[in-house]
């Protein structure tokens, strides 16, 4: 099945070429229902887009309406006026707020009065998994169970500094395929795909240039990066990291929901160390490893899929 897009206006940070803001979002629904009880919210990584999930999608479609959303600056989202507004507090704000209306059209559709009668479940891979992090430590947002992939509390720096390596450029590629070709090189960690595979998950990181094609996202999605790597390996810098990371922890022990963590066994951005003390704190998550991948693990795999088919459908 072809999943259906859809905006929805937000507030909050301006819109670089409107004057209202619209976050992009596409919905899977194979159930026969117009309105299933159960929604699972499908969020990307720093330079990704929704269509990163279809794959999972598909698996879950027939037992739950499926959201995935293009994050701001990402995808069909509109690209934000201010850089510095792309960093995590902006998006959680945004995915509260679509939280908030895919409650209230259940609502609309059912009848029910029940503000949480809608059980939503949240993956969340790398940057989506932090923004996961930032709402189920809410109680107020009501998330069920939390999937996060290749993420937690603690970025190592080897990885931040790998992102920061090609986050923002925007190559011209004179072809689809030659565009995937380079992505295979930069994504390496995702691990293993088939030819087939790999071209169906490049394609939706492309729109049409002249002369080619280029990536889907606002480059300047890398200003906050840059800001980061600009602050040197200072005392105030590393001082900064230990209170964002105290902070993330605190936020990670406040989760109530049942959490699975997934991670790459030859990950650079979840440590094992980090990995373990998220098995023994807070939600105490269930960690499942995949071998032979690195960050992140694409849940385009079988056996990726079943694990989180399994974990979101379990009773």
């Amino acid at each position: 099945m072809e999943p259906v897009l859809h905006h929805l206006d937000v507030p909050g940070p301006k819109a670089r070429h409107s004057p209202e803001r619209r976050l992009a979002w596409w919905e899977w629904n194979a159930t026969g229902q117009a309105c299933p009880p159960h929604l699972v919210v499908c969020v990307h990584g720093l330079t990704r887009q929704a269509r990163d999930f279809d794959v999972l999608a598909q698996a879950l479609a027939p037992h739950a309406c499926v959201v995935s959303v293009d994050v701001a600056g990402r995808g069909h989202s509109d690209w934000l006026a201010d850089p510095m507004a792309y960093q995590v507090p902006t998006y959680a704000t945004d995915l509260a707020v679509l939280l908030a209306h895919l409650r209230q059209r259940h609502a609309a559709v059912t009848g029910s009065a029940e503000p949480y009668a809608l059980t939503v479940d949240w993956v969340g891979t790398s940057m989506g998994g932090l923004i996961g992090m930032a709402l189920a430590s809410q109680p107020a947002v009501g998330l069920r169970r939390l999937v996060l992939n290749d993420v937690g509390p603690v970025i190592e720096p080897v990885a931040l500094r790998r992102i920061a390596s090609y986050v923002g450029a925007q190559p011209v590629y004179p072809s689809e395929q030659a565009a995937a070709d380079a992505l295979r090189q930069i994504f390496t960690g995702f691990g293993p795909h088939t030819p087939e595979a790999w071209l169906a998950l490049s394609r939706p990181m492309l729109r049409p240039v002249q002369d080619g094609w280029t990536l889907h996202y606002d480059p300047d999605i890398a200003v906050p990066f840059k800001a980061m790597a600009a602050a040197g390996d200072t005392e105030a810098s590393r001082e900064a990291t230990r209170v964002g990371e105290a902070l993330l922890w605190q936020m990670y022990e406040a989760i109530a929901a049942r959490t699975l963590v997934l991670r790459g066994a030859e990950s650079d951005l979840l440590s094992p160390a980090t990995a373990q003390r998220m098995t023994e704190c807070g939600p105490r998550a269930r960690c499942v490893e995949f071998a032979g991948v690195g960050h992140a693990p694409t849940l385009v795999a079988a056996d990726q899929v079943a694990v989180v088919r399994d974990f979101l459908l379990a009773p």
